[in-house]
């Protein structure tokens, strides 16, 4: 990996590393990707594991959330503050847990996802796995079962520099937990939270470019429109780092950028991959929905009025292209239903397989497929008796016709 010094990195290293790349981002490691599709728009060794400091919180926040969920655990529940989770670090983010304070859940989630609080943390991931460790070895399982391959957790907190995983890994995974836990965005955009009645301040979220801050003057000219999440870090062997999601339209994004060399560095470096994101690429149906695939413009059905029957796709297919651009898009695999499987009658709209499209990202030269059902375009009903006896009929008078024909 080529590598160019531009300055110290206290705590970190004694030179400070950037990965040469066209945007000039000062990164040894980074992502950009649609979040919808995890369609990778710009990396810098995106497939090195690093170290990502406390955005591994966002592997505990998941869990969290699979357990509330599957009806374990909910967010009023209360949850005792370990003899572990009162022992952390002094020096690390924390909300000063005592052993036996008791909280519910939702305000250590807060504390864990406003504030990156490492006792919050272990007391969450202590209640779901009985020790940080016995949590450690479900985050691993899951991130095995979700494909991160690069992913190995040794810590819930990610304060441990043995925990790594790559950019590339980390984005997927980011995609995946805002997918299927929405609600996680709620948690991740809130500015500031009370944790206790007797606390002077508020915690205050530790990503500032998030758009609710554009009026506070500390934070302003780092607010981005659209950022709702996600999780910051920073250990000595990862440097500062940031895990970041911003959405205009209907257009989202997700970023990561690894050991940059300070706290707002972080999201200046951000910024220009939304920057290039957002300027440069747009979502373009190449496929209309009720589209006739030209090779495959109907299939066989059983006992049917007619033999076969139209089929359409069932709905559009978009990719994120660069702007101004003609995609170039091709049907790369159809799979129907075998013969014999579709027996009338069929209703308008019944699932008879897929067709898979291909697009080929000119920058990459790597080929990026979606997949959509086929389904019929109109009702076919049963044909009559009669009609199904004398079409087994014409058959058999055909085949002896053949049969004749092939004697001479």
């Amino acid at each position: 990996m080529l590598t160019t010094t531009i300055g110290s990195h206290a705590a970190h290293a004694d030179e400070y590393i950037v990965t040469p790349n066209p945007l000039g981002l000062e990164v040894r490691s980074a992502v950009l990707i649609d979040a919808d599709t995890g369609q990778v728009l710009y990396s810098v060794d995106a497939d090195t594991p690093h170290p990502p400091a406390s955005m591994t919180k966002l592997m505990t926040e998941y869990l969290v959330l699979e357990e509330i969920s599957a009806g374990r655990l909910n967010m009023t529940d209360m949850v005792t503050a370990t003899k572990e989770a009162a022992s952390i670090p002094p020096d690390g983010s924390q909300i000063y847990l005592a052993e036996g304070d008791q909280h519910t859940v939702k305000d250590l989630y807060m504390a864990m996802a406003v504030q990156s609080a490492n006792d919050a943390t272990i007391a969450l991931a202590d209640r779901i796995g009985g020790t940080e460790q016995g949590f450690v070895q479900k985050m691993n399982e899951t991130a095995k079962t979700l494909g991160l391959k690069t992913a190995h957790f040794t810590s819930a907190t990610g304060l441990a520099d043995d925990t790594v995983i790559s950019a590339g890994d980390l984005a997927r995974f980011a995609s995946i937990l805002i997918k299927k836990h929405p609600e996680f965005l709620e948690f991740s955009s809130t500015p500031s939270y009370k944790f206790r009645e007797r606390d002077k301040t508020p915690m205050i979220n530790l990503n500032w470019m998030l758009e609710t801050n554009k009026d506070i003057p500390n934070f302003k000219q780092y607010a981005y429109p659209g950022v709702d999440g996600m999780k910051t870090g920073y250990i000595g062997a990862a440097g500062y780092c940031f895990t970041g999601t911003a959405k205009r339209g209907d257009l989202r994004l997700i970023t990561v950028v690894m050991d940059t060399k300070s706290k707002s560095a972080r999201f200046i470096q951000t910024a220009k991959l939304f920057d290039y994101g957002f300027d440069n690429f747009e979502k373009k149906t190449v496929v209309a929905p009720k589209s006739v695939v030209e090779t495959n413009k109907t299939v066989k059905i059983k006992k049917g009025v007619s033999k076969d029957v139209p089929i359409v796709t069932a709905n559009d297919i978009s990719f994120l292209v660069k702007k101004n651009t003609t995609p170039n898009v091709s049907v790369s695999n159809v799979k129907l239903k075998s013969d014999g499987e579709l027996v009338a009658p069929i209703k308008s709209g019944t699932v008879v397989g897929t067709a898979t499209y291909a697009y080929k990202d000119p920058d990459t030269g790597k080929a990026i497929e979606k997949t959509v059902n086929l389904v019929t375009a109109e009702d076919v009903k049963k044909a009559s008796w009669w009609r199904l006896m004398f079409r087994s009929l014409g058959g058999f008078i055909s085949d002896i016709f053949k049969g004749i024909i092939n004697l001479f």
